[in-house]
């Protein structure tokens, strides 16, 4: 917390500390004047300049022969001694709003889009900061690729999944297997707004951030609008697009609610064909493994850093 400083009362005393550094209790509050005597000095020491030897005192206050006027007169060949102010400081400025302890707030414009480093060659995706979007449909490998693409960086990356951060919401959770509706669509916009909160919460403090999302080409309300909205244009979308039979290989080792019925399994993956000829980076992943997956989304990543793409 800061104070105000220049004041000529005390700073206040607290219990275990002894008296403020700088503090003279004599100087704001002095004791009887004394003819002669330089401010501050000790009552009975001699000015400077004067002849040593025993200073005579004179009656105390009250009685006769004690100085009547406002001033005591100074002695004769001395000068006044110069009158001492109490320094004033120029108040201290008002704490920086866009910081909040040492950690750097977002800033209140969208995340702008990631430049290629003046170095010949192609980028180094693994040492830059970046926001990433990995889209595809359920059992696309979406998840296990960032988490892993995040882990194996050499700067830091947060992982944030939309699935992770719609099942915030425990007590009347809208899960959209059980239909699509107004309730489940206000919840899912609340969590991407979130989700985009915190990744540019994270790039404010130059930490990359990858996330995942099934985002369909043909709905505006779960299409890319809504991501450009929240983190940015320099947020880089890539789509993970495996066969049907790897994503329904997958989605039958799934459990909970996280699990499709193969019907809705193949409907999600006939809409996410629609990112074909849309012009955003897509990765067929059937043949791959995660590793191998994180490796070509660094490929992708370099030349959507050279030449971004248009969405």
């Amino acid at each position: 917390m800061q104070h105000a400083v220049g004041s000529p009362l005390p700073p206040p005393h607290q219990p275990g500390h002894g008296p403020a550094v700088g503090w003279s209790p004599a100087a704001q509050h002095p004791g009887p004047h004394h003819p002669g005597a330089h401010p501050g000095a000790h009552p009975g020491s001699a000015p400077a300049g004067a002849p040593q030897g025993p200073v005579p005192v004179g009656p105390p206050p009250g009685f006769a022969g004690a100085p009547t006027g406002p001033h005591a007169p100074h002695p004769p060949g001395h000068a006044p001694a110069p009158h001492h102010t109490v320094p004033h400081h120029a108040p201290a400025p008002p704490p920086t709003p866009d910081t909040t302890g040492h950690v750097q707030l977002p800033p209140g414009g969208p995340v702008p889009m990631p430049s290629a480093p003046p170095t010949a060659g192609t980028p180094d995706p693994t040492s830059t900061t970046l926001a990433v979007l990995l889209i595809g449909p359920a059992g696309a490998g979406k998840t296990s690729v960032a988490k892993y693409w995040a882990d194996h960086r050499r700067v830091p990356t947060a992982h944030i999944s939309l699935d992770d951060v719609r099942e915030w919401v425990r007590s009347g959770f809208a899960d959209p297997q059980s239909g699509w509706n107004d309730h489940s669509e206000a919840q899912y916009r609340l969590a991407r707004r979130t989700c985009g909160f915190a990744a540019r919460n994270f790039l404010a403090n130059n930490i990359s951030c990858i996330l995942d999302d099934a985002v369909f080409p043909d709905r505006p309300v779960v299409g890319l609008g809504g991501w450009k909205r929240h983190v940015g244009p320099g947020l880089l979308p890539v789509v993970l697009l495996p066969g049907l039979e790897i994503v329904l290989e997958r989605n039958a080792e799934r459990s909970g609610n996280r699990r499709l019925t193969d019907e809705e399994v193949a409907r999600i993956h006939g809409r996410m064909a629609g990112w074909y000829g849309s012009g955003l980076p897509i990765i067929d992943n059937s043949q791959l493994d995660v590793p191998q997956t994180a490796r070509v989304l660094d490929d992708v990543l370099a030349r959507s850093i050279a030449s971004p793409p248009q969405w």
